[in-house]
C-alpha cells in the first residue's frame, strides 16, 4: 500500500527534482514562499520546514529579501551520474523491459541490511534482470531502505526498473560508485546467457539522501554489450 508523504515532504522532493533535471537551473530563483504557499495550499512553517533541508544539502541558497536561489555548482560536485539504463536504451531506439526474478519485503538481517537501514529498519531486496529486447543485459541486486523511501513498497516493478522509478522518485544528493570487472560463475551465466566463466563488467552503487542511506546495488553487466565511460570536464 502507498504511503502519503507528509506536505513538507513532497514539496521538498518536488524542488530537488526540478534542480536535478535541470528544469531548475543553476543561479535560477525559485518560487517565492508565498508563491509555493499558494501553489500547495500551506503554511509559512511548512513551506520553510521544505527548504531547509534543501538549503543544508547545499541545493539552495536563501538570499535575505531577494529570495532563494539554486545554488552554483561546487568546485568538488561530483561528476559521475548514475545511468538510467532504461533511458538510455529507450534512447537508442530499442526496446527495454525489466523482470523481476524475487522481491521480498523484510527486517535488515545481513550485514549488508543492517549497514543500509539499520538495526531493526525495514528492506525491500529485489533482483531482476534488465532486458534490451529480447536479450538480458544485467544481472541487477538490489536493496532499498523503506524507513527512507516507504512508497517503494507500492511500486510495481514488473513495470519499471527500480533504478529507473529511484532516480525520478527520490532525488540522490551523494553517489559512491565501484566499477569492477569478473568472470560469470554458473547462476550469473544462466540468467544473461553466457558462457560460464565470460567476462562482466561489475558496478556496485550506493546512493545517499542527505545523510540517509537509500538504496545499494550491484549490477552485473554483459561485458560484450555495455561499456561505461566516464566524462570530466574541467572549468
Amino acid at each position: 500500500m502507498t504511503r502519503i508523504l507528509p506536505l513538507h515532504q513532497q514539496i521538498r522532493n518536488d524542488i530537488e527534482a526540478q534542480i536535478r533535471s535541470g528544469a531548475l537551473k543553476p543561479g535560477q530563483r525559485i518560487p517565492f514562499e508565498h508563491e509555493l504557499m499558494k501553489q500547495y495550499g500551506v503554511s509559512r512553517m511548512t513551506v520553510n520546514k521544505a527548504l531547509t533541508p534543501l538549503d543544508e544539502a547545499g541545493l539552495i541558497e536563501r538570499r535575505k529579501r531577494a529570495g532563494t536561489f539554486v545554488r552554483l555548482p561546487r568546485l568538488d560536485s561530483t561528476v559521475l551520474d548514475i545511468p538510467d539504463i532504461q533511458i538510455e536504451i529507450e534512447t537508442r531506439g530499442e526496446a527495454y523491459h525489466f523482470e523481476v526474478l524475487s522481491y521480498a519485503i523484510r527486517p535488515a538481517s545481513s550485514d549488508d541490511e543492517r549497514e543500509l537501514a539499520g538495526e531493526g529498519g525495514r528492506v525491500l531486496k529485489i533482483e531482476g534482470l534488465h532486458f534490451v529486447s529480447d536479450k538480458p543485459l544485467a544481472l541487477e541486486r538490489r536493496l532499498i531502505n523503506l524507513s527512507v523511501v516507504p512508497q517503494a513498497e507500492g511500486v510495481d516493478f514488473s513495470r519499471q526498473s527500480p533504478g529507473h522509478w529511484l532516480l525520478g522518485a527520490v532525488p540522490w544528493t551523494h553517489v559512491e560508485n565501484q566499477i569492477s570487472a569478473t568472470a560469470a560463475e554458473a547462476q550469473t551465466a544462466r540468467h544473461l546467457r553466457l558462457d560460464a566463466g565470460a567476462a562482466c563488467l561489475v558496478v556496485d552503487r550506493r546512493t545517499w539522501r542527505d545523510r540517509d542511506r537509500v538504496t545499494t546495488v550491484r549490477q552485473i553487466f554483459d561485458g560484450a554489450s555495455y561499456r561505461l565511460i566516464a566524462r570530466f570536464d574541467h572549468g
